[in-house]
Formats: C-alpha cells, structure tokens, sequence
C-alpha cells in the first residue's frame, strides 16, 4: 500500500466510520473493497443504498 493509499483510507475512516476498507487482490475482482458495519435497514435498500462497493482502484472507491 502506497503511503497515498494510506492516507486516503485515513480520510476514508474518519469521514464514513461506519464502513471498513480492504484491499484483496482476488483475479477478476475490484481491488479495493468497502463493507458497512451493519445492515442497512429496509427504507434504505428500497432507496438504492448499497452495502458493500468494490472499485478497481482506491480513489474511485472513494469518489463511489
């Protein structure tokens, strides 16, 4: 992890604390991934909330 990359989950942690980032590096599959802590409730998955995001790089995990 680039000290870049660290900085940006520092940001990422203290401004969406509800939230844990991971990097896995699985053939195939996004790079970074973002999991919420807890369900979401019914109202907000009927809005289009999701509960885990998966982007290819950290800054566009970031920017989702």
């Amino acid at each position: 992890m680039t000290d870049y990359e660290r900085r940006l989950i520092d940001l990422l942690v203290s401004t969406h604390p509800a939230w844990r980032y991971e990097e896995r590096d699985l053939p195939g599959l996004p790079r970074w991934w973002a999991t919420r802590y807890y369900p979401l409730r019914p109202d907000q998955r009927a809005a289009g909330a999701r509960d885990v995001l998966g982007r290819t790089t950290l800054h566009r995990l970031a920017r989702a």
